[in-house]
């Protein structure tokens, strides 16, 4: 743990502050992580995204010294998780899903509290928590009682006490799940905010938009394995080139896939009378797709063209899980198979 006098250890400027290699967890039967290979250079924003159950959560539980790996090499700051996991404590913040602070306490006194924790003097960890406190816009309700705090304050809170040992490392766990827009920007202020002063980031979230906003390198894991790794940029590269969004009467739906499918790069996905369908690069790719609508007799009831979205990318590299199968959108494979099928 670090004490008063010593500063946080940094790593080395270039040097790569998270390194995973070869992890791997399984609970009974079940792998959640199963060969995962991850580094992370000091002072950006790694962004961990998957399907619920894709193995997030357990990466970032061995990061943090609350699970061990059954297998492979993990480090924080140059530190083995594993033989030395008291030290790793020491240069880590970690935030998880939910808000874990002492309703009956202050919101000075969580922060407090969290300061004598990681072994500062009381003047060290009075000061440390002020800092916080003024940075998360929270001095004004420092010294109520949390359980008056809103559910966006908690979060800031929460956030704020895995920030008073100045961490090396941030763990954010889904840190914006249930917050308010207005809330959720304002953290990712914060966040940035952080990385510029030098904190490293890795962030798991359900928001594929914050990680689009946030993150500089983005990993995407499904059961157990990172199966895409780029920059948001480089991944939605991945998908070709724009993707063309109809509503069609559900009538004109399968003639409508037919007549799009030598024109795209991926599966399309339709939600009843909507299609979403990935195109080919390039402008004279859009103007076929023109085309062979107007060949076919087919009027779109409307129709536009966008870049892909990180949502395009996710669900083009996982689909739908079965889980979510009854709620999320169709996927169909522009295929002659799909398209005789109704």
């Amino acid at each position: 743990m670090t004490n008063a006098t010593s500063p946080t250890p940094r790593a080395h400027d270039g040097a790569p502050v998270i390194e995973v290699e070869d992890a791997a967890r399984a609970f009974g039967a079940t792998k959640a992580l199963d060969g995962v290979d991850l580094v992370v250079p000091q002072g950006t924003v790694q962004g961990l995204l998957g399907p619920n159950g894709a193995g997030k959560t357990t990466l970032v539980r061995i990061l943090a010294t609350l699970l061990r790996p059954d297998r492979g090499r993990v480090r924080v700051g140059g530190i083995d998780v594993v033989t030395n996991p008291t030290a790793v404590r020491s240069i880590i913040g970690l935030a998880g899903q939910f808000a874990a602070v002492d309703e009956a306490l202050t919101g000075r006194e969580n922060l407090e509290m969290v300061g004598r924790l990681y072994r500062l003097n009381a003047t060290h960890a009075r000061q440390r928590a002020a800092e916080s406190l003024e940075r998360l816009d929270l001095t004004e309700a420092a010294d109520r009682t949390v359980r008056t705090y809103s559910g966006g304050m908690r979060r800031r809170l929460d956030l704020g006490a895995s920030l008073v040992g100045r961490p090396l490392v941030l763990l954010l766990d889904e840190p914006t799940t249930g917050l308010d827009p207005r809330t959720r920007l304002d953290l990712w202020d914060f966040i940035r905010d952080l990385v510029a002063d030098g904190t490293t980031v890795l962030l798991t979230t359900q928001y594929l938009e914050e990680a689009d906003q946030l993150a500089d390198d983005i990993v995407v894991i499904d059961r157990g394995r990172v199966i895409a790794q780029g920059s948001a940029e480089e991944l939605k590269n991945r998908l070709g080139g724009d993707v063309l969004e109809l509503r069609v009467p559900i009538a004109d739906v399968e003639r409508t896939l037919s007549a799009l499918a030598p024109v795209a790069a991926e599966e399309a996905r339709v939600d009843g009378e909507q299609l979403a369908v990935p195109l080919a690069r390039g402008a004279e790719t859009v103007m076929r797709a023109f085309r062979a609508l107007d060949e076919r007799g087919i009027v779109p009831i409307e129709l536009s063209l966008r870049r892909p979205s990180l949502d395009d990318v996710f669900l083009t590299l996982t689909g739908a899980s079965h889980d979510e199968a009854a709620a999320a959108p169709d996927v169909r494979e522009l295929t002659p198979t799909a398209r005789s099928s109704s």
